[in-house]
């Protein structure tokens, strides 16, 4: 079976690299093509993330670039067509949310070829963040739908997805953090981490004020490590928030960082401060306490039994919430169902079966 993976930002690194190597446990039946879009690129960040991840080079990179979210995908779909066209496929996996995911699959259905979605039927009900979108169109194009949930099979079925295609495998992102967190080991010492970087919150300058204060207020009770994401880090600069932030003595602004050092942060850490849906996972899975800088989310198993709680964008919840795990009241939480380590042995069995 030739299956094209497709990978276009970092976060989709994390999900393909034990489902690449789960490939590999069965030459004679897979032969993996491993697609890069190219949709986020940094050359540094993502030859370390690689190298990291122990993921071998892309086989085709498409080199997509930045724009506009039509432009972006508009460039996939172009490019994927040009691609599967010349080399059929057997199946095309994408996974994640993100415009390439969505890009991929719409160019696959369209030319007969079937499409496995990892990490289908996360919903957050807002459809104003593009990532919903995405999800939306790509698990209506989907033949295999696997989950990471039972509230995301819950998801599927209430939008008409028949039961046979739907399997609820685990997490093949905590495969990956369970594989590798012993290497990263932990950070010493008693600090939080913060990462900013959805449109919502970085955007808008009174958003992105309300928010910093109450990280202001937090870093005086607890040293917070921010490793900044680019966009965010032009947006402060934009609003003339940057120079003022450089002055608060408890806080350490620093370049965007790779894998392992992020997870090494993570493990340390005595609260996370975030609106990535890729972090409420992981410090789900390792038992750290997380507040969501969002109003909603997409992985809600990480509040009814993991370690996160949703805070909004407002100083006084944020700073509330915060209080209360500094003084020993945050979630303990449990780990869900199937984030042991093998929901990419799930998926290829599954495949097998094909």
């Amino acid at each position: 079976m030739k299956i094209v993976n497709v990978v276009g930002a970092r976060p989709n690194f994390m999900k393909i690299a034990p489902l690449l190597r789960e490939y590999r446990r069965f030459p004679d039946e897979f032969e993996p093509v491993l697609v890069h879009t190219g949709q986020h690129y940094d050359a540094n960040m993502s030859d370390l993330f690689f190298r990291q991840l122990e993921i071998p080079p892309p086989d085709v990179f498409l080199g997509v670039g930045s724009g506009s979210h039509a432009e972006q995908t508009a460039k996939v779909m172009v490019e994927m067509e040009k691609l599967l066209v010349a080399k059929p496929a057997d199946l095309v996996v994408v996974v994640g949310d993100v415009n390439s995911t969505m890009a991929a699959t719409i160019v696959a259905a369209k030319l007969c070829i079937p499409v496995a979605h990892v990490e289908a039927g996360l919903r957050s009900g807002d459809r104003t963040m593009p990532e919903e979108v995405n999800r939306i169109v790509t698990d209506a194009l989907s033949d295999y739908l696997f989950t990471t949930s039972p509230d995301a099979d819950e998801n599927l079925r209430r939008e008409g997805i028949p039961a046979g295609k739907i399997h609820f495998v685990g997490n093949v992102m905590i495969d990956t953090l369970l594989r590798l967190k012993e290497i990263a080991g932990r950070s010493e010492g008693r600090y939080g981490v913060v990462t900013l970087h959805r449109p919502s919150n970085v955007d808008e300058k009174a958003v992105l004020t309300e928010i910093l204060s109450a990280l202001d207020v937090i870093q005086k009770d607890l040293p917070l490590v921010f490793p900044v994401h680019p966009r965010t880090a032009g947006r402060l600069k934009q609003f003339g928030l940057w120079e003022e932030m450089s002055r608060w003595p408890n806080l350490k602004l620093m370049e965007p960082v790779g894998y392992l050092d992020s997870l090494r942060l993570l493990a340390g850490a005595t609260v996370v401060l975030t609106d990535s849906g890729g972090m409420q996972e992981e410090t789900t899975a390792l038992g750290v306490p997380c507040l969501t800088i969002r109003e909603n989310t997409e992985r809600p198993v990480t509040v009814t039994e993991g370690t996160n709680t949703l805070v909004g964008t407002s100083h006084a919840r944020i700073v509330g919430e915060a209080r209360k795990i500094l003084t020993g009241g945050g979630k303990r939480g449990r780990v869900p169902k199937y984030w042991d380590g093998q929901a990419a042995q799930r998926i290829v069995q599954c495949l097998r079966k094909k």
